[in-house]
């Protein structure tokens, strides 16, 4: 079986409805990525970005036993075993997080089990979070003795706060559901069993709603991040005109008047 083949086979792409689920593939290595695998995402995601009929984007593991544990520490030597192979393999990972967090559609993991190093890297560059009770949560750079990257610091500290972000890389520890909870690193904690289906029903609430409202309002939350100067206002406001001016308005203003479910065409 050749590379490509093999990286194919440990990234899997279902399409239920209106909603892509991407799956990490390597329940053997408790889902560790390498390079291809890596590679083989942005395919996928490139595919589902593409499907109009897509409207949200879900992530997960294989396996039940971990969402992804990060880099897979059997390929180090390979990957990043010199000063240029470190600078390739960053160069390379970062263009996946920078796609994944720019995805212009809703993206949400759904962790089960270990969500370690670049597992949580992932994780912090989808928009929501939702874990099984047993998931547990660590970047342990420190323990390896890893650089880790400016892009993703920035989006830990986004979502749980600079106090929260340091004790998470200084400690280098494990953290259990509960917690990721409280300091805001999932918006939802719920039982094994009814993991899939919980965030199967969020994600089909969320593509019920109107495409182009969602979308704007995502490119603007993500707007209010930047530095001001950085900010494309017109672009935000471009994008609140198109909702006024679409189909998707005058559907959302019938459906409410006559108290029926709206049925939005994303035009």
């Amino acid at each position: 079986m050749s590379t490509d083949e093999t990286a194919a086979s440990k990234m899997l792409a279902e399409k239920r409805g209106s909603v892509g689920h991407m799956i990490f593939n390597n329940p053997e290595r408790y889902n560790a990525v390498s390079l291809d695998m890596w590679d083989a995402a942005v395919d996928i995601l490139e595919g589902f970005v593409a499907d109009d009929e897509v409207r949200v984007i879900v992530m997960s593991g294989a396996g039940g036993k971990s969402f992804v544990s990060g880099a897979d520490i059997s390929k180090f030597d390979k990957e990043r075993g010199s000063q240029e192979a470190v600078a390739h393999y960053n160069a390379r990972i970062k263009i996946v997080y920078d796609k994944i967090a720019a995805l212009p559609k809703p993206t949400i993991s759904m962790i089960n089990g270990f969500c370690l190093g670049g597992g949580l890297a992932l994780a912090v560059s989808c928009d929501l979070r939702f874990c099984s009770s047993k998931s547990k949560f660590g970047l342990p750079a420190a323990k390896l003795g890893l650089g880790y990257p400016y892009g993703g610091l920035n989006r830990l500290v986004d979502t749980v706060g600079l106090g929260q972000a340091k004790d998470i890389v200084f400690s280098a520890r494990r953290m259990d559901s509960d917690e990721a909870l409280r300091i805001g690193l999932v918006q939802q904690v719920v039982e094994e069993e009814d993991l899939e289906q919980t965030v199967m029903d969020y994600a089909a609430t969320v593509a019920g709603n109107a495409p182009l409202t969602v979308a704007a309002m995502k490119f603007i939350i993500g707007e209010t991040r930047k530095d001001s100067e950085d900010r494309d206002m017109d672009k935000c406001q471009e994008m609140v005109d198109v909702c006024f001016a679409s189909e998707d308005y005058i559907e959302g203003r019938h459906a409410f008047m006559e108290k029926r479910p709206a049925q939005f065409k994303g035009r």
